[in-house]
């Protein structure tokens, strides 16, 4: 049996989109017959404390000579000398949901800090999976050769098409954590700009990660008067947020970074069309049938998008349509289970 030590950050069950590309694959690929040995470090990486390290060093020193360890890029680059360390006894892995210093999050000085601790890190892999095609150019000055980085885009489930609302108001869902990068302060100035009143907002996503950005989102929510239309429910169970997607007409995020779009793509499996913006895989699963995209960052734009979707019922259905359409193509689990068991058996060779 092929066997991978699969190391992430913090806990698996953890409720974002990159764990749950990290839990997938592990049910898939022991799906596959791979034995699949979680080590989890602690939570503080990416900005690890020095216990956090000294922990981690003893994790990988544990292992067994020669064996394949996959970690989890949070992890990942923030421990380059652990991984310089181990790299020549170890296969190593580096699993880049998002390099560390692309987050458009965080202060220059420390992007600046986390690009040298990945780039050292990156340079002693054995091999680098990426979650999304967009990924590969921020790699590019890295100095990391293209066939040493193969991209293992995340799986649709197949779902049930959304009923909607069946009336009035029009229910808006949107599914992200809420964090700098999600753009939910874009999103609320956009909805706030936008003539018809008759629509309801559903933010879905953890409001405990990042408190400052849920501070600023709160205090958009009151300076815009929209407290009574914008619901902020938190982090969500499965079911409950099936329901959420069933009950909704519109899928909307303006997102101002992703590697690939993963609500955005369960968004479609559900039939619903999309407002959205032009980053990570988000053009190429929503293409020109399903949803009306805009730049990252432009409010404006964002918000005519909104009115002309949210105002016109004829509008959209043909996107609603073009949604059906769109689930058809979207990629299952399995082809990306089958992608990932291809790559990690290449270190066989």
């Amino acid at each position: 049996m092929r066997s991978v030590v699969f190391v992430v950050p913090g806990r698996l069950e953890t409720r974002t989109g990159g764990y749950l590309y990290d839990r997938r694959m592990t049910d898939g690929l022991r799906q596959h017959g791979w034995s699949v040995d979680i080590r989890e470090l602690d939570e503080s990486f990416p900005y690890p404390t020095p216990a956090a390290l000294e922990h981690a060093a003893a994790v990988l020193a544990s292992v067994r000579k020669g064996t394949r360890v996959l970690v989890d890029g949070l992890a990942f680059g923030a421990m380059p000398a652990v991984i310089e360390r181990e790299a020549s006894r170890l296969r190593i892995v580096a699993l880049i949901h998002l390099p560390l210093g692309a987050d458009v999050g965080i202060d220059p000085d420390t992007a600046a800090r986390l690009e040298a601790t990945e780039r050292r890190a990156l340079g002693a892999a054995a091999l680098v999976i990426v979650t999304g095609a967009a990924t590969l150019p921020i790699l590019d000055k890295y100095g990391i050769r293209r066939d040493r980085i193969v991209v293992v885009e995340p799986g649709t489930d197949r779902a049930p098409l959304a009923r909607g609302s069946g009336g009035s108001p029009l229910r808006l869902l949107s599914v992200a954590t809420l964090n700098p990068a999600k753009g939910h302060e874009i999103l609320l100035q956009a909805l706030a700009a936008v003539p018809h009143r008759g629509w309801h907002l559903t933010c879905a996503g953890s409001v405990t990660r990042h408190p400052a950005t849920v501070d600023r989102v709160r205090a958009a929510m009151r300076g815009l008067g929209l407290e009574e239309r914008v619901s902020l429910v938190g982090e969500l169970d499965a079911s409950t947020l099936a329901g959420c997607y069933d009950g909704a007409d519109l899928f909307v995020l303006a997102t101002l970074q992703e590697t690939y779009g993963m609500a955005v793509a369960e968004a479609l499996a559900h039939g619903l069309p999309v407002v959205s913006t032009t980053t990570g895989a988000i053009p190429a699963l929503v293409g020109g049938e399903a949803g009306l995209l805009v730049a990252p960052g432009n409010t404006a734009a964002f918000a005519e998008a909104l009115a002309r979707v949210i105002g016109d019922a004829g509008l959209r259905a043909r996107l609603a349509a073009g949604a059906r359409c769109v689930r058809d193509r979207l990629a299952s689990w399995e082809q990306a289970f089958e992608n990932m068991n291809a790559v990690l058996a290449r270190l066989d060779t």
